[in-house]
């Protein structure tokens, strides 16, 4: 009865579906034999592999074969057949998973220290996904597998999450990103990460990174703000004067809307536009003022032929010895330059005018 149980295995194939298995070991009793002649499927995104008493024997790529002597080149060494083999044996059959593994994370549990060109010695934060395959199965059996029944994503994921949380400074070091251009070109870093990887950490124990993802780097709040003042200025660089003509314009109004604002603003310097009209009207106030005060005592004049009041500054009638605004009385003046002349004048000491 034990012989016709041996007998019947004739096909070793793995069809298990479950989600994140990376490896999994053929079920083979103590009762269970493989035959000469029996059938080896291995499917696509698989590879197979022979172990006789702990060493790796034989690596089936996909397809299917008929396992005899010319198929086990290395088991027949180990097993001593020359002449090939009839009677049934025992090895050990493992199935590894060479399909994409997608949808991994990584992230930083605690800030790192990263020096930078413009800010110094900062702080960063990081998280992201990657994705990674099975590149030489006989390779990670070596290094990672051991004879475990089944092997998942879940046994390698910590590994893998802190080689690559532990060798992230090293690469943006040697990527000579500093900060503001890391934050710009994270599509450039995921390429030099991603190699970097490969080269010193996945490829060594069989294993590709197909993709490595940064999908947020964070920087401490002042840098972060730098980053956006410096961002924000290059956009406006070619438009300042602009800029500037509407900061002038948008004091003015907000001037114009406090009362009694205007010359704490002239202190402030935000409003040099503006400053200058109203000093400028302010210049021709103080020449008007002065004109008036040249006829201090007397009628004086602006423009020839015109005549005021020295005390209210009232235009005169020509002649008039009395101010009909304000009843003051008026001195003698020059007919032409209005300048104040005394009775025994013959001639204006201003402008040479005959009284």
């Amino acid at each position: 009865m034990g012989l016709i149980k041996k007998q019947l295995l004739k096909v070793i194939e793995w069809t298990d579906t479950r989600s994140g298995l990376i490896s999994y070991k053929f079920p083979m009793t103590d009762r269970v034999e493989i035959m000469n002649g029996s059938s080896l499927t291995v499917r696509e995104g698989q590879t197979a592999i022979f172990c006789k008493d702990g060493k790796i024997a034989d690596v089936f790529a996909p397809g299917r074969y008929k396992l005899e002597t010319k198929n086990l080149p290395i088991l027949t060494s180990l097993m001593s057949w020359a002449k090939g083999f009839n009677s049934p044996f025992k090895c050990d059959v493992y199935f590894i998973n060479t399909t994409q593994f997608s949808g991994q994370k990584w992230g930083t549990s605690n800030p790192f220290t990263m020096r930078d060109a413009d800010f110094g010695m900062i702080r960063v934060r990081g998280f992201g996904s990657y994705a990674f395959k099975v590149e030489d199965a006989k390779l990670l059996m070596i290094e990672m597998l051991g004879n475990k029944p089944t092997f998942t994503t879940a046994d390698i994921q910590e590994y893998l999450r802190s080689i690559i949380t532990s060798n992230i400074t090293d690469i943006i070091a040697d990527s000579k990103f500093n900060a503001i251009d890391l934050s710009s070109k994270l599509t450039q870093f995921n390429e030099i990460a991603k190699t970097a990887l490969n080269n010193k950490f996945f490829q060594p124990i069989g294993l590709v990174l197909s993709s490595f993802v940064v999908e947020n780097i964070s920087f401490p709040e002042e840098v972060e703000k730098a980053i956006d003042q410096r961002s924000s200025v290059g956009i406006m660089s070619d438009k300042m004067g602009s800029y500037v003509s509407m900061q002038q314009a948008q004091a003015m109004r907000d001037a114009a809307q406090n009362t009694g604002s205007i010359g704490t603003m002239f202190g402030m310097g935000m409003m040099g536009g503006m400053g200058n009209m109203v000093s400028g009207a302010g210049m021709n106030n103080m020449q008007m003022n002065q004109a008036r005060d040249t006829n201090a005592g007397g009628a004086g004049s602006l423009a020839q032929g015109k005549k005021f009041c020295s005390t209210c500054g009232h235009e005169l009638e020509a002649g008039a010895k009395f101010c009909e605004d304000c009843g003051a009385k008026q001195g003698q003046v020059c007919s032409k330059c209005g300048a104040t002349v005394k009775p025994s004048d013959k001639f204006c000491g201003e402008c040479g005018n005959k009284l």
